[in-house]
C-alpha cells in the first residue's frame, strides 16, 4: 500500500510517501511555487496535478496544513495540523509521552502528548517574531545565511522588541553601535527563545521533541538545554517533514484498526 502525506505549510509544502507502512520518499517545495506550478482551485478545493508533480501512483492521500483553507485538498482525507504533528512525532521518535515544540514559518506550537494523543496545546500565531520567518528576516538584515545564524548562541546582544518589524529596526541600531555579527545573531536566536520559553514551560515533562524547520537551529537547542528542565531533548531524523509523515502515520494506524 502506498500513502502520500501532504503538509501545506505557510513557507514550504512537504510531501512524504510511505510504502507498506515505511517511509520511502519525500519532497519539499516553496509554498507559492507549489500552488502556482502544481495546483488549481476547483469548487473551493485545491486540486493538485499529481502527474505533473511526479509522485507516481498511490492508494491514499492525507493532507494537513497551515490555516483552514490550506487543508481543503480535493480527493484527500483531511486532518488537523496539530493531529498530524502529534502522529508524526510519535511515529518518528517511538515515544508516547512528551512535550512537542514545532516552530513553523508563521507560528509556533507546543503540544502536550500523553499515551500517544494530544491532550493540550498552545499556539502562538499573533506575531512573526516567534516563528521561522523572523529568523529569515533578521538573517537578511545581518547579511548572513539562515544556516550561519543558527550556529551563534554565545554572548547574545539583548534585543527587547516584541514585534518583528520593530525588531529589525532595533537590530539595525545594534549594527550601528558596532556589535559583532556573532553577538547580534546570538541575540536574534535568544530573543526567539525568550518568546517561546513561557509556552514550553506550560507543559513540563522529561521529554521534549523539537520539530519544524527551526529544529536544526543549534542555538535554540543550546538555550533550551541550558535554561529549561528537560532530561531529554529529541530532534527526529526528519523534523521538517513531521506533519507530512504524521498524515501517513495517521492513515496507517486507522487502517490497521479497521
Amino acid at each position: 500500500m502506498r500513502v502520500l502525506g501532504i503538509d501545506l505549510g505557510s513557507r514550504a509544502v512537504k510531501l512524504a510517501v510511505f510504502e507498506d507502512g515505511n517511509f520511502s520518499d519525500s519532497m519539499v517545495y516553496d509554498t507559492a511555487s507549489f500552488y502556482r506550478d502544481f495546483c488549481s482551485n476547483v469548487n473551493q478545493k485545491i486540486s493538485i496535478d499529481f502527474e505533473k508533480l511526479g509522485v507516481g501512483c498511490f492508494d491514499n492521500v492525507v493532507s494537513t496544513g497551515y490555516g483552514r483553507n490550506n487543508v481543503n485538498v480535493e480527493n484527500a482525507t483531511v486532518i488537523l495540523e496539530l493531529k498530524a504533528h502529534t502522529f508524526g512525532a510519535v511515529w518518528q521518535t517511538g515515544l508516547e509521552d512528551f512535550t512537542l515544540l514545532d516552530i513553523g514559518g508563521q507560528d509556533s506550537k507546543v503540544i502536550s502528548v500523553r499515551n500517544g494523543k494530544m491532550v493540550d496545546m498552545v499556539l502562538n500565531d499573533k506575531c512573526a517574531a516567534s516563528c521561522g520567518r523572523y529568523l529569515e528576516n533578521m538573517a537578511n538584515v545581518l547579511g548572513i545565511g539562515i544556516e550561519e545564524l543558527a550556529g551563534y548562541y554565545e554572548n547574545p546582544v539583548e534585543l527587547n522588541s516584541t514585534c518583528a518589524v520593530f525588531g529589525e529596526s532595533e537590530l539595525i541600531g545594534k549594527i550601528s553601535e558596532g556589535y559583532s555579527i556573532k553577538a547580534m545573531a546570538a541575540g536574534v536566536n535568544h530573543s526567539l527563545f525568550r518568546r517561546i520559553k513561557p509556552i514550553i514551560e506550560r507543559f513540563p515533562h522529561e521529554n521534549l521533541v523539537v520539530c519544524g524547520g527551526v529544529a536544526r537551529n543549534k542555538a535554540l537547542l543550546e538555550y533550551i538545554k541550558s535554561e529549561l528542565d528537560f532530561k531529554r531533548i529529541v530532534t527526529p531524523k526528519r523534523p521538517q517533514l513531521n506533519g507530512a509523515i504524521g498524515c501517513c502515520a495517521f492513515k496507517i494506524r486507522k487502517m490497521s484498526r479497521s
